[in-house]
């Protein structure tokens, strides 16, 4: 064989032997060293490193921190009350070595996670009423969960850096009736409201109508009153004319009678020619007035 293939043969089998050797971290990276089945090295820092070829594989781990979103779940609280609640987390694996011999995989991590903050948020679910998380009392329970969420993770190399709940709502049929509820209650609070209203209404009624009585009954009084006081004035006035021309008087009251009687008549009155009420037609007033 030409001695420069030879060469070239054997650069290229170095270079490939050199590139096995060696494997590069970045800086978002930490990487573990696996010798046949056997953790041997953990990579912290970033750069080139190296490793035996054909034996040793090496695994990469990001440092940064990741998300975790359980599955929406119904849980049931402290007052026996059902409901949904999601969480999100942020973890980071901070100890490769454990990981690996702990879950190995990552989707084998997160469903041990998923598993460890679910217990941890129905356990401090279960002690607390609905009223609490919807209160500043919220934060503490989120508190609770990621302390007991952060112990049981360590135990994986994995370090639970947040939790935090997204949403907690009733489920559809316990709002429903929630609803049905508030609904029933604001029709019977409408219906003590119109209630009293008419009561009001009627006693409002009740008093103007007695307040109607009492002041036509006033005015009545101060009518008849004020009319008896202008009949005892005429009286006094008609005396007073009388004691001064009897015969005048006389004839100016015959003269209101005739006016009064005669006024609604018809155009033809029957009346007997010795009526004291005709006195005046056939003599007439000035004889009898004549002093």
């Amino acid at each position: 064989m030409n001695p420069r293939l030879w060469a070239i043969a054997a650069g290229v089998a170095l270079a490939v032997l050199i590139g096995m050797s060696l494997f590069t971290v970045e800086q978002t990276e930490q990487a573990l060293v696996v010798r046949l089945g056997k953790p041997v090295d953990v990579e912290h820092n970033p750069g080139l490193h190296g490793k035996m070829p054909f034996v040793d594989t090496v695994i990469f781990y990001d440092t940064r921190l990741l998300p975790l979103e359980p599955p929406l779940e119904q849980i049931i609280l402290g007052d026996q009350k059902r409901l949904e609640v999601q969480v999100y987390a942020r973890y980071q694996v901070t100890d490769p070595l454990l990981f690996y011999q702990s879950v190995r995989t990552m989707e084998q991590a997160r469903s041990q996670l998923t598993q460890i903050v679910s217990s941890a948020l129905r356990r401090a679910l279960g002690q607390v009423m609905l009223t609490a998380l919807l209160s500043t009392e919220r934060r503490a329970i989120t508190d609770v969960v990621l302390q007991e969420s952060i112990g049981k993770a360590r135990a994986l190399g994995i370090t639970v850096a947040d939790v935090r709940i997204r949403r907690a709502d009733l489920p559809p049929e316990t709002s429903q009736a929630i609803y049905d509820r508030m609904k029933s209650e604001r029709q019977r609070q409408a219906k003590e409201l119109r209630a009293q209203g008419f009561e009001w209404a009627q006693q409002i009624q009740s008093r103007a109508d007695r307040d109607r009585t009492v002041i036509l009954s006033e005015a009545q009084r101060q009518s008849l009153t004020t009319r008896g006081q202008g009949d005892a004035e005429a009286n006094r006035i008609y005396a007073q004319a009388f004691g001064r021309d009897p015969k005048f008087f006389e004839f100016y009251r015959a003269m209101q009678t005739y006016r009064q009687a005669l006024a609604d008549s018809g155009p033809t009155v029957v009346l007997s020619p010795n009526s004291e009420l005709l006195r005046y037609f056939g003599s007439g007033a000035t004889r009898e007035l004549r002093p």
